[in-house]
């Protein structure tokens, strides 16, 4: 088993994400009407992506795994508020408070991402088809991911294009720690439910404090509860399929 094939399937996962912008390549029309529901969306897979961490994490070290949730609440808590939500604040097409939900968003996927890219290089130190089992089903998760980030960046203005690159962007912690964890596999097998658990608690706090009551205050508010009930629905059994 080379280097070079466990890089080559984390940048499949990295790629794949970028897929979940493809739905908004035939929305047309302005879509800031429709803003509560797709953060409702959002909420939900993010969410569910969180619970299947702190299971996984959990199934590890309980308490490796509540550590790293609580520091990566913490540390999100403390981003938000050194990010601020000035009018100099951009990225991309977005300024201001979107540009700064953006920022956030993006940042709390790529810690998701980061732990993910120790998966796979971990599942690949084990044996190379596992590895690659692995990584097929990191990519399937990463396209309603994707999807998740492009749900924030699109109704705000972001180009379809941008919110796709924005996605990849997010996932590239997974070529680049995939080797370094296959490499030294026990090492990165250690941290790894402080990792989980991270990314974890950072995504519940990005939810709970910032995309949830957004959608909730934009509604239709049933609307919303529904749409993050089925997109939770959907999106853990999903996980829970493909687990790690």
């Amino acid at each position: 088993m080379t280097s070079l094939l466990v890089v080559a399937a984390a940048l499949v996962t990295a790629i794949a994400t970028g897929l979940g912008a493809a739905p908004f390549a035939f929305r047309r029309g302005r879509t800031i009407t429709w803003l509560g529901p797709a953060n409702g969306i959002a909420a939900g897979v993010m969410l569910a992506a969180s619970a299947a961490l702190l299971i996984e994490g959990a199934s590890r070290s309980t308490f490796r795994t509540g550590v790293g949730a609580i520091v990566g609440a913490l540390f999100v808590m403390a981003a938000s508020r050194a990010v601020g939500n000035g009018p100099s604040l951009h990225l991309g097409r977005l300024r201001g408070a979107d540009a700064r939900k953006a920022l956030l968003i993006v940042g709390v996927m790529t810690a998701h991402s980061a732990a993910e890219g120790v998966g796979i290089g971990a599942a690949f130190g084990d044996t190379g088809r596992f590895g690659l089992l692995i990584a097929a089903a990191i990519a399937v998760q990463n396209v309603p991911e994707g999807l998740a980030i492009s749900l924030v960046l699109v109704p705000r203005g972001s180009r379809v294009g941008e919110a796709a690159w924005w996605s990849v962007f997010s996932s590239l912690p997974q070529p680049l720690l995939a080797v370094p964890a296959f490499l030294f596999v026990e090492q990165f097998t250690a941290i790894l439910p402080a990792g989980l658990g991270f990314a974890a608690g950072a995504m519940i706090w990005m939810v709970g404090r910032e995309v949830l009551p957004e959608a909730l205050a934009q509604g239709p508010r049933r609307l919303v509860v529904a749409d993050a009930a089925i997109a939770f629905a959907l999106m853990l059994t999903l996980q829970l399929r493909f687990a790690v």
